[in-house]
């Protein structure tokens, strides 16, 4: 029907041929991580990221970079904790009814004592480990299934507790949960241990179904007191610091959870509340609030939770599905979440090179700042976003910055170092990129550049209101 020279026909498909190579490579070139684009990154899955970071993944691919981070995650510290940890509690630290007063306020005073070596422990274990995406996902779960010493009164518990969710931090949520409704500290928290067969106690129940996996209005009263049933027989062996099973005290009769029948135990009435699409759905809606935006978009929650569910709850393949979204990486993103207190501080320590000689001006700094670590608010935990930031919290936290920079960068080697190898590289301007998630909002920055000044960037950089955002 046409008439046209072969020979023709194979210049044009050739011409085609490299018209489309060419396109792949300008795709794959665009694809690849910039300063910025790393940045984002690191900041998101960590705290704050050192220029050797952020460098070592300039130049890759999203999914080189998200798959690196995700192989590199630890389920175990790499800051040794506290000796007490490892140790059973003796007769004079726990309270009885022959204590003095005395012995008493001294018992007080060492589990204090504990509790601020605990944090402080934690916080060098964020601002030290090769894995920082670990201890992120460690104070995510810490956040979602809030518990506080303030109630439990036992540091050892508040450890155990810890371990668990560092094991599961980028493991199985199904693990987590069947963990947590085991957990010393949150049966003493939810006032598990008084659940018993004929006296149920529901605090557990209706907060495992709101808070942790189906969210409100998912669930009725009577979801609520049949799983309660399921959940009666633990409770807490104080002085082995473990949980024990009473199956005297244990529900075994039927109950109907859901709107599905059994004679369900504990771990029967988790795996009913797994069995629920609505959990898979809560939790990566939950997740997308704490790595991508405020604002999650449902088609992309709906997509990624259906994968999350069809893994059995593997954590990575809801991370990693959030991690390369076209939502996390667009602009329209950046720079719309508040940093946390911990994140702030931790950041700041990890960006400027401080080795802090004593972390208990560290833990007071993220208390007042509002995030006491082990002692959340109530049951919900922290608000997060932007309840972080209030006049007071505002002036402790700027407070912090400008101590940390004034006091430390100009006899801190590692930060003249950087500077100078970056503005060798690219300028002083460009810390502007390392530190901040958008344009910076004064001229500080600006002044500082023109000035070429390495040091004074960095402080006008973390300064300024947007270093405040990720």
């Amino acid at each position: 029907m046409f008439n046209v020279p072969l020979v023709r026909v194979l210049s044009v498909f050739a011409a085609l041929c490299a018209l489309l190579a060419c396109m792949v490579a300008r795709a794959e070139t665009a694809a690849r991580l910039d300063v910025d684009d790393a940045r984002h990154l690191l900041v998101r899955t960590g705290f704050g990221p050192t220029l050797d970071e952020v460098q070592a993944l300039v130049g890759r691919s999203r999914e080189e970079a998200v798959d690196a981070i995700l192989a590199g995650a630890r389920s175990t510290p790499s800051v040794v904790p506290p000796a007490w940890t490892a140790t059973l509690p003796g007769p004079d630290e726990r309270p009885h009814p022959g204590m003095t007063a005395e012995e008493r306020k001294a018992l007080r005073a060492r589990q204090r004592g504990a509790l601020i070596e605990l944090r402080g422990w934690w916080l060098t274990e964020m601002r030290t480990t090769p894995s920082p995406l670990t201890e992120r996902m460690t104070l995510f779960w810490h956040g979602h299934f809030a518990t506080g010493v303030q109630k439990v009164r036992d540091p050892r518990l508040m450890y155990i507790q810890n371990v668990l969710f560092r094991r599961e931090a980028l493991g199985n949520f199904a693990r987590l949960l069947h963990g947590v409704a085991r957990d010393p500290a949150m049966l003493i928290w939810l006032d598990g241990g008084r659940n018993r067969a004929g006296a149920p106690n529901e605090n557990f129940a209706r907060e495992v179904m709101e808070l942790f996996t189906l969210g409100e209005g998912r669930y009725t009263q009577v979801d609520v007191t049949e799983a309660a049933r399921a959940f009666t027989g633990f409770a807490v062996d104080r002085a082995g610091e473990r949980t024990l099973f009473r199956p005297r005290f244990h529900d075994g009769s039927m109950k109907a959870i859901l709107g599905v029948r059994g004679a369900f135990d504990a771990d029967g009435a988790i795996d009913a509340l797994l069995a629920q699409p609505q959990t898979a759905t809560f939790i990566v809606t939950k997740l997308w609030r704490e790595f991508v935006s405020p604002a999650p978009d449902p088609g992309e929650v709906r997509r990624i939770a259906d994968a999350f569910r069809a893994s059995h709850y593997e954590i990575k393949v809801a991370l990693r599905a959030l991690l390369l979204s076209d939502a996390f990486w667009d602009a329209k993103s950046r720079g719309t979440l508040v940093k946390s207190p911990v994140e702030l501080v931790v950041g700041t320590l990890r960006t400027l090179a401080i080795d802090p000689a004593d972390t208990r001006p560290i833990v007071a700094s993220t208390a007042r700042m509002g995030e006491a670590l082990f002692a959340p608010p109530n049951v919900r935990g922290w608000p997060g976003g932007d309840a972080w930031i209030n006049s007071a919290t505002l002036v402790a936290r700027k407070a912090f910055v400008a101590r940390a920079t004034r006091m430390s960068m100009p006899r801190n080697a590692g930060v003249a170092a950087t500077g100078g190898s970056m503005a060798a590289a690219a300028g002083v301007g460009a810390f502007e990129h390392l530190l901040l998630p958008l344009p910076p909002v004064g001229q500080g920055v600006a002044e500082a550049a023109a000035e070429r000044d390495s040091v004074a960037v960095i402080r006008a950089a973390m300064l300024d209101p947007v270093y405040q955002l990720k």
